[in-house]
């Protein structure tokens, strides 16, 4: 799998594009590039890359979040840390994107630093199980606000179709036909399929993605509990 110095995550709430972005983050990590995460979702009060500090800390990831997260503000101040991000291009950076048009603004203001250093890929996150991204006219539409929003077109697609904690192999292998759909339809490649870390045993052989699942915010989290599979 090839990695870019910039990887964007972005797609509508609950497509899960967090999760991903913490996970793909220790996949760098694991690899020995020097990594750094930077939160510009102002919108979704419930999963914040935040709530992973301590996992990401162990793996030697720096983390960047807005103290206006889930604010009133409508474009809250980002750290200036994320400027740096962007123009140091001595480290790996992931970016997890607001998921609607609102959310994507954020990511705005660095879009033509992006494009200048062109190392970066944009991946839409795609989720079947969200009500309003169903099918493939639903899915486009979300596309669309969040490229119009943010200034910045996506490169590729990730499939991220989950029931959460009770996904099956089957619901996985069922996407497939949805996201070949969207990606059809939008021209961008399918860069990859995610899937619960337990789960992979159960699928043949394919371009899948492992993850742990991030725990909500305001779960009591334990040592036994934590990043289980």
């Amino acid at each position: 799998m090839e990695h870019k110095r910039l990887t964007l995550f972005a797609g509508h709430y609950g497509s899960g594009k967090t999760n991903i972005a913490v996970s793909y983050s220790l996949h760098l990590a694991d690899l020995g590039f020097p990594v750094t995460v930077a939160d510009l979702d102002i919108v979704n009060p419930y999963f914040r890359t935040k709530d992973s500090a301590e996992v990401l800390q162990r793996a030697g990831i720096e983390l960047i979040s807005s103290p206006f997260a889930n604010s009133n503000l409508d474009v809250p101040a980002m750290p200036p840390e994320v400027y740096r991000l962007v123009a140091d291009r001595s480290r790996y950076g992931v970016l997890d994107i607001g998921g609607d048009d609102r959310g994507a603004l954020a990511l705005g203001r660095y879009v033509p630093m992006i494009l200048e250093e062109n190392d970066y890929e944009m991946l839409f996150v795609i989720n079947k199980s969200r009500p309003l991204t169903r099918d493939v006219a639903g899915t486009l539409e979300v596309m669309e606000e969040i490229e119009t929003a943010c200034g910045l077109k996506f490169t590729a697609i990730v499939n991220n179709t989950n029931l959460g904690k009770h996904t099956t192999a089957e619901d996985i292998l069922a996407s497939d036909t949805y996201a070949k759909a969207v990606s059809e339809a939008t021209g961008l490649p399918i860069k990859m399929t995610t899937v619960k870390h337990a789960l992979l045993q159960e699928l043949p052989e394919g371009n899948y993605f492992p993850l742990h699942l991030q725990e909500l915010y305001y779960e009591i989290k334990t040592e036994d509990t934590l990043w289980q599979n």
